[in-house]
């Protein structure tokens, strides 16, 4: 697939999100893989679903509603995304809006990222803790698992308030055992300093 228009509608219309999320992505990539920017394609996906999406109700809301017409979700496309964002990643989404699956935007980001690790041989690890991680920390656990795992690591890091002074890691359906975990203690019980206080500080924040 060169291109994102050789997606056809026919071919995800009785699918899952999923399987239509991962058909969409073979044709991102494929196409961002030919204009020579797959990375700046893949950020910037990211950018609409975790920037754009999931902070503002509104705009998931507009893409989508079927009530909302083709034309008002392409002049918003270009509104919102136009002139910062990739040409190539504003047509797809408008090949996406005139198909009726705007709605499924994230589904076809999980399907990018699984197929861009492949690619470049990184491997995922979901990392929960109760506050985000600082930039020391992240990099640490990054050459650690690395080191453990013989690739490159990706983190996904998920905010668990119940995970107060732990943490927890996962790649694919294995969570890592006791002797990888003995390695991380040392950034689990850094990570746990000053929890408590952040917690306070951001609680704070909320109910100001």
């Amino acid at each position: 697939m060169d291109t994102p228009d050789d997606v056809k509608h026919e071919t995800v219309m009785d699918t899952g999100a999923e399987q239509l999320g991962k058909t969409y992505a073979q044709a991102l990539l494929a196409a961002a893989q030919k204009a020579g920017r797959t990375e700046q394609i893949v950020d910037q996906l990211n950018q609409v679903v975790d920037q754009y999406l999931r902070k503002s109700p509104p705009l998931a809301a507009a893409f989508a509603s079927p009530r909302i017409d083709l034309h008002e979700k392409q002049r918003v496309i270009d509104r919102v995304f136009g002139g910062d964002f990739d040409p190539l990643l504003l047509t797809f989404l408008k090949v996406m809006a005139s198909r009726g699956r705007l709605a499924h935007v994230a589904a076809v980001r999980e399907g990018v990222l699984t197929l861009f690790d492949e690619m470049s041989g990184q491997v995922l690890a979901k990392v929960s803790t109760a506050v985000p991680l600082s930039d020391g920390l992240r990099a640490s656990i990054s050459e650690k698992l690395g080191t453990a795992t013989g690739k490159k690591v990706r983190l996904q890091e998920v905010v668990d308030a119940d995970l107060i002074g732990g943490m927890v890691i996962r790649i694919g359906d294995t969570v890592f055992d006791n002797s990888v975990a003995n390695r991380l203690n040392g950034i689990a019980k850094r990570a746990s300093e000053g929890f408590s206080a952040k917690i306070a500080e951001k609680f704070d924040q909320l109910t100001q």
